[in-house]
């Protein structure tokens, strides 16, 4: 079982895919783990692998053996809807094409999240405008998505992520469809949130520009976990 100070952790975890009679092995005996208030980057080429471990790691796909504990849940055997509702408590979701609602304005966007996790109206009203205060779109806030730039979609998106204080943040390609300084100001937010909230944040990523603000990084290759030099 993890430690108090471990937000998620993999243990084994073994993934196939069945394509007729064959099996086809995806990942193979991976062993990871992630602590508290660190931002954790996930690298390597595409068929590597990292799209089935997040998914595994979040609780949307069950691995074909192994174990996945989050705040020390064993999160893997767990039903389907419970494991929904788990993932909807703690953790938070960040995508490459910001996936926000086009005919929301960003408070809304944060709101919609806030209402499923049982917020009322008047404190999700409340608690998304701290969150675009916290991102600096609190001037943006009745703004709709096609009046926002790419940068400011994605800190709308980050704020969303954030709604109801989850432990674990996961992004999907944050960077890939900003600017150099767009995805300068993401990455430092992102900084921000592991440091100063204690979140766990796991970034997967082709974009060397994120490196910089890694506390550790792990390269999937094939399958497996190639550990840096």
């Amino acid at each position: 079982m993890a430690s108090p100070s471990v937000t998620v952790q993999a243990e084994q975890i073994t993934m196939f895919f069945k394509s007729g009679q064959q099996e086809i092995p995806i990942l193979k005996n991976i062993n990871w783990k992630a602590t508290r208030g660190t931002i954790q980057l996930l690298m390597g080429p595409s068929g590597s692998g990292k799209t089935t471990f997040i998914s595994i790691l979040a609780g949307l796909l069950t691995p074909t053996q192994g174990q996945v504990y989050l705040l020390g849940q064993e999160i893997t055997h767990l039903s389907r809807q419970k494991r929904t509702a788990f993932r909807r408590e703690h953790i938070g979701f960040i995508f490459q094409n910001f996936n926000l609602f086009p005919a929301l304005t960003a408070a809304e966007n944060i709101e919609i999240i806030l209402n499923m996790k049982g917020v009322k109206k008047e404190q999700a009203r409340y608690q998304a405008q701290e969150l675009l205060q916290q991102v600096g779109l609190h001037l943006y806030a009745n703004q709709k998505p096609k009046d926002l730039s790419g940068g400011q979609k994605q800190r709308v998106a980050i704020a969303r992520a954030l709604a109801g204080s989850p432990c674990l943040i996961m992004a999907d390609e944050p960077t890939a469809a900003l600017d150099s300084q767009s995805g300068y100001q993401v990455t430092e937010l992102l900084k921000h949130l592991a440091k100063e909230k204690g979140c766990t944040v796991l970034i997967v990523t082709h974009d060397p520009r994120i490196q910089d603000v890694a506390d550790h990084i792990t390269y999937l290759e094939d399958g497996r976990l190639i550990l840096p030099n």
